[in-house]
């Protein structure tokens, strides 16, 4: 199956019909389709019409999704390779990356205790030998079915090529002798290896993941400077150096690190400002700068890469549909143009798999084609659609017959009514601001309930009035197709059912109204929930403010685009957390645990042991340990925030060894230093780049708008157009589409 060609049936381009004797003793296995002579016949077979059509399919949704073209192309492989690429099985092999990550807060040393505090923390819940083992394997062979069905649809020249197979084969591998140990030892094993390998299978699941990574590696020889003389002279001790210094270049013990030389002469305060200012804001910065500026231009050859990608699934698909154009053309032309016929084209886009709006806009395009056939150059402009903005068009309006309905539609569809409730929305939580600023200094029993319940009736009455207006205005397709409203009505009905809940338990309101409490939620509860909810009501605002707009939807890019991203920093935090169980579980011994059964008996128990000022001990850090895997996670992000992480590293640096910094040091490095603020970097791109796009739209253009903010648009203008002498040569390598 490896070595059958594109093309099983008997086509030769440039021949003559007398010559069909010849073209039908040609074997399958060694025609080749030609494209360098003139084009006059072309004999196509009804299955090779459907495989045809089929591999268009896959070339274009590869072409979609920016993947390789370099893969089997014969009937029952195109087969395997869709059901490989559906929904249902990507879905299911992340789901599995999920599971085997999240097992690593139930193996031992279990994170199921209500606290992580060794002074309280009781024995933890330890799951049964075998329970854990038996989920895993599961995964482990879910993985292994993913590793076969990739390296067999790939082919063997390929799987060679590619050294993140290699490792996944590796990976899977290791992970299984581990498994095999562990159960060997009655899951007595402290050191499990596989727990260190379980991230790959997050990243070798991603392409972009990978691309992402790649960039980062290469980046950081560039910003690492091979021969630095200063080195040897200033820094002659390492875990010396890093504390000593790096502390105060994050400024998070500033000026506690001034003080003791400050007292004796303030002289002393120009060394120490003079330090923090020029490496905090000065050489932190442009260190910033330089990694992303690194990262960015290998960010844009990956990205290079990616379009390349694209638009080789479309030439490919274009190849392998131009035959039946061929076979169109009149017999006696003298040159032939490719192209190929477009009621195959829509044949192939109605197969394709992609978002429905894009399908639809190809369609049109196509359907407007008087000519019945279709061009390279037009065949290729088709699939632009993809980099284009959605514009989301609301459903006609109602009509109606009354005049007083028609004039009612007329008023609640207007801009300025929802100006008007934005208003109304802001006066009703200023009011709620008022009164309980009045009645900050009164207790609970001294508040009078009865202005601020009678001042939400009438705002909620207003809210529901304005709800159900808009709905006759719009219609209940055009009134959900807001997100807005759809936020707004939501709000609206939960406040409605929460003010119905308050008069059924505690009646009507009246002056000096305080009644007892009863069931689940007192009354002061309730209205305080009522206000919270108000209070969230207001943000409805976001939409109409188109700064606002720009950042709230920025900030739904980055769930949806940038998870790449996010996940190599769940990757980090993975491997450092397991890392630090290896390293520093138990280190940390609390003097004389206790045992307490509630908070009352807990804040009764004193310790007879003296604490440094500002230290791990006396500050009560206990709860940020290295005892199992959440509490790891949890003290790596307080040290990625960088706000007194020197605490803790002079904490296990006392408990365990000095070279204990080297881990800190190293994490503060790899999350704060370069990973956050890469992040960060990517995210004001989005934002820019949204907001170039949108600069000369209205606030409607905005929200009708569903901006299309991939990677590779982001990046869309530093890149160039691969030429046609690079498509081609790229699909005369392709390793199972044979083109000669």
């Amino acid at each position: 199956m490896e070595s059958e060609p594109l093309l099983t049936g008997s086509i030769n381009y440039g021949s003559h019909p007398d010559n069909n004797d010849h073209l039908e003793k040609g074997s399958p296995k060694t025609r080749r389709l030609s494209y360098s002579v003139a084009a006059e016949y072309c004999c196509v077979g009804g299955g090779d019409v459907d495989l045809y059509l089929q591999q268009a399919v896959v070339f274009i949704e590869d072409a979609i999704q920016y993947r390789s073209i370099n893969h089997r192309v014969d009937t029952n492989s195109l087969r395997l390779y869709r059901w490989y690429y559906s929904r249902l099985w990507q879905w299911g092999l992340g789901l599995t990356i999920a599971v085997v990550l999240m097992l690593a807060f139930i193996e031992r040393p279990s994170s199921f205790s209500y606290t992580s505090d060794p002074r309280f923390r009781p024995p933890p819940w330890e799951p049964p030998c075998g329970l854990t083992e038996g989920i895993e394997i599961v995964c482990l062979i879910i993985f292994a079915i993913d590793l076969t069905t990739k390296s067999y649809l790939i082919g063997w020249d390929e799987f060679r090529k590619c050294k993140w197979l290699i490792v996944y084969i590796l990976a899977v591998s290791a992970s299984v002798i581990d498994w095999t140990l562990t159960l060997s030892m009655y899951c007595d094993q402290n050191l499990r290896v596989r727990r260190l390998i379980r991230p790959f299978f997050l990243l070798q699941n991603s392409s972009l993941m990978k691309k992402t990574l790649k960039c980062i590696k290469r980046t950081l020889p560039e910003i690492n400077p091979k021969h630095n003389g200063e080195w040897e002279t200033y820094f002659r001790d390492l875990p010396t150096s890093l504390s000593s210094l790096l502390v105060l270049l994050t400024t998070a013990n500033n000026p506690d690190v001034m003080i003791p030389a400050y007292s004796l002469n303030r002289g002393y305060s120009i060394f120490f400002i003079l330090f923090s200012g020029f490496g905090t804001y000065f050489l932190m910065n442009l260190l910033t700068a330089i990694i992303y500026n690194q990262f960015r231009g290998y960010l844009l050859m990956s990205v290079q890469a990616s379009i390349l990608r694209r638009r080789l699934g479309v030439r490919a698909a274009f190849e392998v549909m131009s035959c039946q154009g061929r076979s169109q053309d009149a017999t006696h032309s003298e040159e032939h143009v490719e192209r190929v016929r477009v009621d195959a084209s829509l044949q192939v886009m109605a197969r394709v798999q992609m978002k429905s709006y894009y399908r639809q806009a190809i369609i049109k395009r196509l359907q407007q084609l008087s000519d019945g056939c279709i061009q390279w150059e037009a065949f290729r402009g088709l699939f632009d659609e993809l980099d284009k903005d959605r514009i989301k068009e609301h459903p006609p309006k109602p009509e109606y017959n009354s005049p007083l309905l028609l004039k009612l539609q007329l008023v609640f569809s207007h801009y300025y009514v929802m100006i008007v409730g934005n208003a109304v929305a802001l006066a009703n939580v200023m009011c709620i601001c008022t009164i309980l600023v009045l009645d900050s200094e009164k207790s609970i029993a001294e508040r009078d309930d009865y202005y601020m319940e009678v001042i939400n009736c009438f705002f909620i009455l207003y809210y529901l009035m304005e709800m159900s207006l808009k709905i006759l205005a719009f219609g209940w397709r055009g009134y959900l197709s807001y997100r807005n409203n759809i936020f707004d009505g939501l709000l609206t009905f939960c406040l409605l059912v929460l003010q119905i809940t308050i008069f059924a338990t505690y009646r009507l309101p009246f002056p000096k109204w305080n009644p007892a409490s009863r069931g689940l939620m007192s009354l002061w509860e309730m209205v305080r929930l009522v206000n919270m909810l108000i209070v969230v009501r207001f943000l409805r605002i976001i939409p109409d403010i188109k700064l606002m707009a720009l950042v709230a939807s920025t900030l739904v890019d980055l769930v949806k685009n940038l998870r790449a991203f996010a996940g190599i920093l769940v990757v980090v935090f993975y491997v450092f957390a397991v890392l630090g169980i290896w390293l520093f579980q138990g280190a940390i011994t609390a003097p004389g645990k206790m045992s307490v059964m509630s908070n009352s008996s807990m804040e009764n128990i004193t310790i007879n042991f003296t604490m440094e000022c500002g230290s791990y001990e006396q500050l009560g850090y206990w709860p940020n340990n290295f005892d199992d895997f959440a509490s790891s996670l949890v003290l790596l992000y307080n040290i990625m925030v960088v706000n007194n992480w020197q605490v803790f590293m002079d904490a296990y640096t006392r408990y365990t060894t000095e070279w204990s910094k080297v881990y800190f040091v190293s994490w503060w490095l790899t999350s704060s230093v370069m990973w956050v603020n890469l992040f960060v970097a990517l995210i004001l791109e989005n934002f820019i780049y949204k907001w170039d796009r949108s600069v000369t739209c209205s606030v409607a253009d905005v929200e009708r708008t569903g901006y299309e903010t991939t990677v590779q648009l982001m990046f869309r203008e530093q890149i160039q157009e691969p030429t046609e002498e690079e498509l081609v040569t790229q699909l005369h390598q392709h390793p199972h589409l044979h083109l000669s």
